[in-house]
């Protein structure tokens, strides 16, 4: 056999192994879920919770990779340069998908056009806690030692961006004090400083928040929603100690990289729903304050439609009261 008949021949078999593997039943190998924060933290927890069940529905591994950093931009700017096939799949939040397309003056990337929505998922509050000996036991005694010490105290965040930051920034903005911002590269990362007494304050996610205030190793000041939560029964929402209109939702979302196949679409969005219907999942995540949505809000159209929602609903009072970074 000639050199060149045999590479014709071996150039052929490549071509049939890849139209081979293309044609097998998607998922036909690991799937990925880039979770733009540091490992430990509360988003992390959730994508390898869920993620385990849905690798049971699917019949394929779902791996978790912690791609940190610049506030979730870099695990979304993985998943923005993967190949549409499923294969890789974004953790996103209200912080990847609506705070940061306004809090920076110049986008890095395009939270509507850039992806492929696949489903809501679960929503939680945030907890405003203060490290454990901090001199105040509500919002107002909180907001009177801000307004006396703020320039000396410290707040954290799991950085520039993220959920964490802006729903401190926020609540700083309202009650008109300028606090110095510690980022760290993930939640847990703050966390830990809040418990060892680095920092005064934070604003953290309900479960996490509900661990701490149990073990007594922080103090929760306020609810930061509308409503109360059942893990936390007897702390006062912002709304109801006199910061009207504050409601800072943490939620959570499926989505892939843009031109996705519809079929793959609807495979992942059943699949997330089914694995949320689990009774032991459901169990879990109960234990970790998050809770699961609505069927009706369930659909990729309705996520499509929500981020566009979210962007404008922040972008108003991230530019109003001068939050935004370069």
């Amino acid at each position: 056999m000639t050199g060149r008949r045999l590479a014709l021949l071996v150039a052929a078999g490549a071509v049939v192994w890849s139209v081979a593997a293309e044609a097998q039943p998607y998922p036909g190998r690991p799937i990925t879920i880039v979770v733009p924060y540091a490992a430990g933290g509360l988003f992390d927890t959730m994508a390898r919770i869920i993620g385990a069940r849905m690798g049971e529905l699917l019949g394929q591994s779902v791996i978790v990779e912690n791609v940190t950093g610049a506030g979730g931009i870099i695990g979304v700017q993985r998943v923005i340069k993967a190949k549409p096939d499923g294969y890789t799949m974004l953790l996103g939040t209200v912080g990847t998908h609506a705070y940061n397309q306004s809090i920076y003056r110049k986008r890095r990337y395009d939270a509507v056009s850039d992806f492929t929505p696949v489903t809501l998922f679960s929503e939680q509050p945030m907890v405003l806690e203060g490290r454990k000996d901090l001199p105040a036991n509500n919002l107002a005694e909180f907001i009177a030692l801000l307004k006396q010490n703020g320039r000396k105290m410290q707040y954290g965040s799991a950085g520039v961006g993220s959920t964490t930051h802006l729903a401190c920034a926020l609540l700083n903005a309202r009650i008109g004090v300028d606090v110095t911002h510690v980022p760290y590269r993930g939640g847990a990362p703050a966390a830990n400083d809040l418990i060892g007494g680095h920092i005064d304050y934070m604003c953290g996610n309900l479960g996490a928040s509900v661990e701490r205030a149990a073990a007594k190793q922080s103090k929760p000041l306020a609810l930061l929603s509308r409503e109360r939560t059942p893990l936390m029964p007897e702390l006062a929402t912002a709304h109801e100690q006199g910061i009207r209109d504050y409601d800072v939702v943490t939620w959570t979302a499926f989505f892939l990289p843009k031109d996705a196949p519809k079929d793959i679409v609807t495979k992942l969005n059943e699949a997330t729903h089914a694995a949320m219907e689990t009774p032991a999942i459901k169990t879990r995540f109960d234990a970790i304050g998050v809770a699961g949505i609505a069927p009706e809000r369930r659909g990729p159209e309705y996520l499509a439609k929500y981020v566009v929602e979210e962007i404008v609903r922040w972008e108003g009072p991230i530019k109003a009261f001068g939050l935004q970074v370069d």
